[in-house]
């Protein structure tokens, strides 16, 4: 398949603001049954992800990270910050407050094989497709490409 992101991609897919309230944030994402949103700011710039596991500290919340105790000192095993962050998501009312900052992004005229791989090799089921501004203008999906793969 030497096909292009932009011949397969949903072109100006459904986003949200980091300062959409969670809760619109999931009806967007059970009416439109998608597991991930593009989080852009007022210049329509990507700023984040927001993704059904993004949601899924608000219902599992957070395991405290393991510790020893050393005669009265607590050595904790794990990053403090990582639990502060992951509280944090636990307990985000807004978009901004739970999404993965820094997503993985592609280009529209990259192949697809790339976004294949991306996909693959990160573990993720979508990628936010940008311009050279960083403005996005799609997503590319599994399905996406999964679909071209049975109309060849």
């Amino acid at each position: 398949m030497n096909k292009t992101v932009a011949q397969i991609m949903t072109s100006s897919p459904l986003t949200v603001k980091p300062e959409t309230p969670l809760k619109d944030a999931i009806s967007l994402l059970v009416e439109n049954k998608l597991s991930g949103l593009p989080v852009v700011n007022d210049q329509n710039k990507l700023v984040g992800v927001i993704s059904e596991s993004d949601l899924m500290w608000q219902e599992s919340g957070v395991e405290p990270p393991p510790y020893i105790m050393i005669l009265d000192s607590v050595i904790y095993l794990q990053n403090l910050g990582r639990y502060e962050k992951d509280i944090h998501k636990a307990l985000g009312q807004t978009v901004g407050e739970v999404m993965t900052n820094k997503p993985i992004t592609i280009q529209a005229e990259e192949g697809v094989k790339k976004a294949a791989q991306l996909l693959h090799d990160k573990k993720i089921s979508r990628l936010p497709v940008v311009d050279s501004d960083g403005n996005v203008v799609g997503i590319i999906t599994q399905g996406d490409i999964i679909r071209a793969m049975a109309a060849e």
